[in-house]
């Protein structure tokens, strides 16, 4: 199959270099010019695309190629294009890192090369003057399909900018179009430390910070040059994925609050497309769960920060550790996780999984790793193995035994618990890398239900 998308990627040299704060600039200028935009973050970030479509109103996914294949990464692109009329890709870390220090294996050139998606190159040039000219002409030369087309220049003036222009037009003969700069806007910043603190709703003064964003990207960012190259995208080539559709309707309540708000939104639609119906239900403000559910997915999020409020719902914690325990079918990613253990801090939690949760002030087992069963489960048998990722600071005394951990640097530990109707840990993983574990965990669900009457 063939669509058309048009789309652009934002890179950088490295991390901090304005990825964040200008794809945003440039989502917000978009929708004011009567487009309507979707976005993606390369990796497994759900911060980002947790902003994306929540504060900037712009349907975003994750396209990772260490969860996903080749075919599968284009589908989802085209999938979740297919919402708008441009989709604006926002890379991760420097544009040829990957899974290692000598690798590009899922790195952004990685996913822009698989794609074939023009990439707009974020040159921070402060401190910097002719320096970003050849500072370009590394990144362009570094791999010959590098798909750089453009270059946006960071924290620079208008003076500085429009000299260079010139100089880079010259220097490249047009492979590469400067599109505009950003001057330093020191007030609205959007570093990726803010961003995963609290909630993207609770960033200070977000949407002052968009507009004054939005306004600058209008004066100094060549939009329609952008849309431009975005145009010239080739189409998006793909073979649409088989999904099994369920006979059986089965109602799974889902976590949503301020605590728990990490998902990777494909996978939740991907158990929709199976026939499962999602109810969202909060454990912060609800004292009971939503009635006739089939099963439970409690995702990750900040529960630390909401502890108290958690530990108060004494009637939810209750019906969690009561309906777990009758057998429903339940996945506990990270935060998710971290609810089921006897306690976060000072606060107590479920009390299903042995274990006391506190923070440890650093990152914990950070990054990709593959998760391998031990034994058979209810998501998959013995020896059968999943990518997954890990990402938090706050770690458990109990982390469970059921999975070995690996990372690509062959360092390797136990975790998670499972049996045949519960997946709890701190990996979390998405369904599109192995669709099988969503068909096991929607049968868990049905055999549960029938198990009820």
């Amino acid at each position: 199959m063939k669509k058309q998308i048009q789309r652009i990627m934002i890179a950088a040299a490295g991390s901090g270099s304005g990825k964040t704060t200008i794809t945003c600039a440039l989502l917000e200028a978009l929708k004011a010019k009567g487009r309507r935009p979707t976005s993606a973050k390369c990796g497994p970030d759900y911060i980002d695309t947790m902003f994306h479509s929540s504060v900037l109103g712009a349907p975003s996914t994750n396209l990772d190629l260490f969860f996903f294949d080749d075919n599968t990464a284009r589908y989802l692109l085209a999938e979740n294009g297919s919402k708008g009329d441009i989709t604006v890709i926002e890379g991760v870390m420097g544009y040829y890192d990957g899974l290692g220090i000598d690798s590009t294996e899922s790195s952004s050139y990685h996913l822009a090369k698989v794609t074939g998606t023009p990439v707009v190159l974020i040159v921070n040039s402060r401190g910097m003057a002719l320096s970003v000219v050849a500072s370009i002409k590394g990144f362009l030369e570094f791999r010959p399909d590098s798909n750089i087309k453009g270059v946006i220049l960071n924290n620079c003036t208008e003076s500085t900018y429009n000299t260079l222009k010139g100089v880079i037009e010259h220097e490249f003969n047009g492979e590469v179009k400067p599109l505009g700069f950003m001057p330093k806007m020191a007030d609205c910043s959007l570093e990726s430390r803010h961003l995963g603190l609290v909630t993207a709703q609770e960033v200070e003064d977000l949407n002052l910070k968009l507009m004054k964003l939005r306004d600058q990207a209008f004066k100094s960012i060549d939009l329609d040059g952008i849309m431009e190259l975005a145009g010239d995208a080739p189409d998006l080539e793909f073979d649409e994925p088989e999904i099994r559709r369920f006979d059986k309707n089965v109602r799974i309540g889902v976590a949503r609050d301020k605590a728990f708000c990490f998902y990777y939104e494909d996978s939740l639609k991907l158990l929709e497309k199976m026939g499962a119906e999602l109810v969202d239900f909060s454990p912060m403000e609800d004292d009971f769960l939503p009635a006739d559910l089939d099963g439970l997915y409690l995702g990750g999020g900040y529960p630390e920060l909401y502890q108290e409020q958690l530990a108060s719902k004494v009637s939810m914690r209750g019906a969690v550790l009561r309906t777990v325990n009758s057998g429903m079918p339940t996945i506990a990613e990270c935060g998710g996780f971290m609810y089921l253990t006897e306690g976060i801090g000072d606060s107590p939690m479920v009390g299903l999984l042995p274990g006391e949760c506190s923070d440890q002030k650093k990152l914990m087992r950070f990054g990709y790793i593959t998760l391998r069963a031990e034994k058979d489960n209810m998501l998959m048998k013995a020896g059968h193995e999943i990518p997954a990722h890990e990402f938090h600071h706050w770690d458990c005394t109990e982390t469970g035994s059921d999975f070995t951990a690996t990372k690509k640097n062959g360092r390797s530990w136990k975790a998670a618990f499972a049996n045949d109707n519960l997946y709890a840990g701190f990996p979390h993983f998405n369904f599109w890398a192995d669709p099988s574990l969503a068909e096991n965990f929607i049968e868990a669900c049905i055999r549960y239900k029938e198990n009820k009457k």
